[in-house]
């Protein structure tokens, strides 16, 4: 009895293991291979950031109600150092007519210390005005470049003053603070005229009338 021949093909059955295997791999669509795919994620990823960066168009109604919303930041910000630095100088004035009374006269410290801290970032109000933020059209940078005025404004030219004057108050002659409340004077009033040009400068573009920094006109000092 001879032996049947044996079979040795793999059987063509998909439905089978051994037809699994058999079957040759198919390639995939070119459009359906990995390193497609991956290709055209990133184009896409790159193509969305570049529409994002796109400028956007600004109309002037806008751009104008941009700017003074953030004009009354800035003016809500610096509120409380404007006036501090007005009162202390005030006070001072008053100090070198000898025409404050002994109750106002006992509450001065006191109160100059209340405008020294209106001043400096101690107060929340001036920790706002530093990070308030400008826009980016032209307009918008010059009322930016009111928020970097301002703060210095506020910060380095009415607190040094205050703190001129605190000295003062009970150190009259004092040589150093005299001299310094003379530059410190001088700084108030550039730094008032610099951010005033720069609103004058975003209504120039705007054709608009923005609301001008609340930093005040304060009064020449005796002896200063």
């Amino acid at each position: 009895m001879t032996d049947e021949p044996t079979d040795t093909s793999v059987p063509s059955d998909p439905f089978t293991l051994e037809g699994i295997i058999a079957q040759e791999p198919v390639k995939p669509v070119w459009y359906k291979r990995a390193w497609v795919l991956a290709t055209g994620a990133v184009v896409a990823v790159v193509v969305a950031s570049v529409l994002v960066d796109l400028p956007s168009k600004t109309t002037v109604a806008t751009d104008t109600a941009d700017q003074t919303a953030v004009m009354k930041q800035i003016n809500s910000a610096i509120a409380g150092c404007s006036f501090g630095v007005a009162e202390t100088f005030t006070i001072y004035q008053a100090l070198q007519k000898h025409s404050l009374s002994a109750s106002n006269k006992a509450e001065t410290p006191s109160m100059l210390r209340d405008d020294q801290s209106a001043c400096s970032f101690t107060s929340s109000s001036i920790f706002d005005l530093s990070n308030v933020q400008g826009t980016g059209t032209a307009a918008g940078k010059n009322i930016g470049q009111v928020v970097n005025v301002a703060t210095l404004w506020a910060t380095s030219d009415a607190l040094g003053a205050i703190e001129d004057i605190q000295t003062l108050t009970t150190s009259p002659g004092n040589a150093t603070a005299l001299a310094d409340l003379s530059k410190r004077q001088v700084a108030l009033a550039k730094g008032r005229t610099q951010a005033r040009n720069y609103v004058l400068a975003a209504d120039r573009i705007l054709n608009a009338r923005l609301p001008m920094p609340d930093m005040p006109a304060l009064p020449h000092l005796i002896g200063t």
